[in-house]
């Protein structure tokens, strides 16, 4: 018994980070939401009351997201939104929806009950969500899971989790957390969780930072490495759950959660500040959004605008695209919602592979064997013109509430640019002549930089574009030729590359010759570590998540930007990515 009481002290368990924060405190082992359920036969006279019995269930699960949503009202500003949405999501796959309708040919087909139906839909809707090579859409597999283990429990009648009554600083651990699950939670009560399935992009990922919650998700076969009531400390950040700590890691997790909190009361305090240099230069700083709840988080942060909205959110679990109308109400709200500060919306940046099953079944056929360098982003909406159009016409609409400007994903060659521009200025015309009110003048257009091509050719860019966008993700992958998703070569993902320097340096150079704005939006924005290299290289409008913005600010305000360009001299200089890096981490330590 002594051995495995210490085999069993100090257990560090690895997933991934999805919100920041330490907690602390015991364990509560949320009970298996498995879909372990049985398979039966059906005679064929059975086949249309068990299609009832689903119908109901349907029925059931839509009266139970009605009233969250009434629930929902309660929470804080970004997680109500985040909340919101999503449950406007879940409702849509209720309604008709590609779940539903093949459940129903299952039980139809193959003669099955209806819980077994549920499961072999979403099993088959899950394979196609996890094979696409985007992180954000393959984690809206989570959705549907959700939607399904909702489904299996009414056809089940099995009780939901309940929270109420843990001990106060309770942490959860669970197989899996539905972003409603969350929503039950008190974060007075609840300090954290751990999960054993999830990504930081999920839907319960954003919702946990929305209320504070400390979380690690994706912790291989955690529910059965814990035991309920054991300490546990939760590390939001490094990703690390630890199991009976002993009382130095104890200590040690206690001084961090009160330095975390003394920075974050700190950087709070910089909301207002303008990021400035000790030197006089400012840096506009934005914020990038995948979804509309997110939006609180944005005004909370301080940023100046949203330098990057993603709209795939808008054509994510439906039976069919989002017609204008649509498209229009959320970007409106959006605008609005920023006060009149700018909004750079993104077109669709979705591959056919994808659209196949999160937007358009039609266009499967024209899946290519490599989607990553197939038909996707600009060039899928210049095939498809009513999709395009559809979007401009909503845009368009919505930039006449406030500053809304247009970023073209994927851009390769500058006739993209003008094809898009002539689609603009021809749904333009048509809105006009039907007495529908838009942006006066046309929105600003501009171009994404997230290939080499796009880079090497910024300088003709500049002529047919308003302003441009780095995305530098994108970027150092193509330039690379590496899927940092690819665990086999992962590792040779480096931003830092001086091939990848050189083309921002590249792109930089030729905005700044034509006087043309130019934002760095990737993820390298978000790194405080990188900030006096980006400022070196002069870019001073960066775009991040809106929980990096405070420390970024805080980094900018330490620096001159004249030592930054001097780092930036050195560093464009250099061959090698780890020199690289010592430059940088060299003049972080003087600070």
């Amino acid at each position: 018994m002594r051995i495995e009481r210490r085999r069993r002290t100090n257990r560090r368990l690895a997933g991934i980070g999805a919100s920041g924060g330490i907690a602390l405190g015991p364990a509560h082992v949320v009970a298996g939401g498995g879909m372990d359920v049985p398979e039966r036969r059906l005679a064929a006279r059975a086949v249309a009351a068990e299609q009832t019995r689903f119908g109901t269930a349907v029925e059931d699960a839509r009266d139970e997201l009605a009233a969250l949503a009434a629930r929902a009202e309660m929470l804080p500003g970004a997680a109500r939104g985040e909340m919101t949405f999503l449950l406007d999501a879940h409702l849509q796959m209720l309604t008709g929806s590609r779940l539903v309708r093949g459940v129903y040919r299952r039980i139809g087909d193959k003669r099955v009950n209806a819980e077994a139906a549920v499961k072999a839909e979403l099993s088959a809707i899950a394979d196609a969500f996890a094979a696409m090579e985007d992180a954000y859409l393959a984690q809206r597999a989570q959705d549907v899971r959700d939607v399904a283990r909702r489904l299996i429990r009414h056809l089940t009648e099995a009780p939901a989790n309940a929270f109420s009554g843990l001990a106060a600083g309770t942490i959860l651990i669970a197989e899996e957390l539905s972003p409603a699950d969350i929503a039950l939670l008190d974060p007075k009560r609840i300090g954290g969780f751990a999960t054993e399935l999830g990504g930081p992009q999920g839907h319960t990922a954003i919702m946990a930072r929305s209320l504070g919650l400390p979380a690690v998700v994706g912790v291989p076969g955690l529910s059965k490495r814990v035991l309920e009531g054991d300490t546990v400390i939760v590390d939001g950040a490094s990703g690390v759950l630890t199991v009976a700590p002993n009382p130095e890691t104890v200590a040690a997790a206690k001084r961090r959660r009160n330095t975390l909190r003394r920075e974050r009361r700190t950087l709070a305090k910089l909301r207002d500040v303008p990021a400035v240099t000790r030197d006089g230069i400012a840096v506009s700083l934005r914020a990038n959004l995948e979804l509309p709840g997110e939006l609180g988080a944005a005004l909370e942060s301080g940023a100046e605008g949203i330098g990057l909205l993603r709209t795939e959110f808008l054509y994510m679990n439906r039976s069919d695209p989002p017609d204008a109308e649509v498209q229009f109400a959320v970007l409106r709200d959006m605008v609005e919602g920023m006060g009149g500060s700018p909004v750079v919306a993104r077109t669709l940046d979705i591959g056919t592979d994808k659209l196949a099953y999160a937007l358009d079944e039609s266009v499967a056929a024209q899946v290519g064997a490599n989607p990553a360098l197939g038909l996707r982003a600009i060039r899928l909406s210049l095939s498809d013109r009513p999709l395009l159009e559809t979007q401009l016409e909503a845009m368009l609409r919505a930039g006449r509430h406030g500053d809304l400007k247009i970023l073209l994903p994927m851009i390769t060659a500058p006739q993209e640019v003008r094809q898009t521009r002539a689609a603009m200025r021809r749904v333009a015309r048509r809105l006009k002549r039907a007495g529908v009110a838009i942006a006066e003048p046309l929105p600003a257009l501009g171009a994404m930089i997230e290939t080499p091509a796009a880079a090497l050719s910024a300088d003709r860019l500049c002529s047919e574009c308003d302003f441009l966008s780095l995305g530098t993700n994108d970027l150092t992958m193509y330039t690379l030729a590496v899927d940092r998703g690819d665990e086999h070569v992962a590792s040779l993902y480096d931003p830092l590359h001086p091939a990848v320097l050189r083309l921002i340096q590249f792109s930089a150079d030729a905005a700044n010759r034509a006087a043309r704005p130019l934002t760095v939006c990737g993820e390298i924005a978000g790194e405080p570590r990188l900030t006096p290299l980006l400022v070196g290289l002069g870019l001073t409008d960066l775009s991040m998540v809106p929980g990096s913005l405070p420390a970024v600010k805080k980094r900018i305000r330490a620096i001159e930007a004249g030592a930054a360009r001097d780092l930036a001299d050195h560093v464009m200089r250099e061959t090698d990515p780890r020199r690289i890096a010592d430059h940088i981490d060299r003049f972080n330590d003087r600070l």
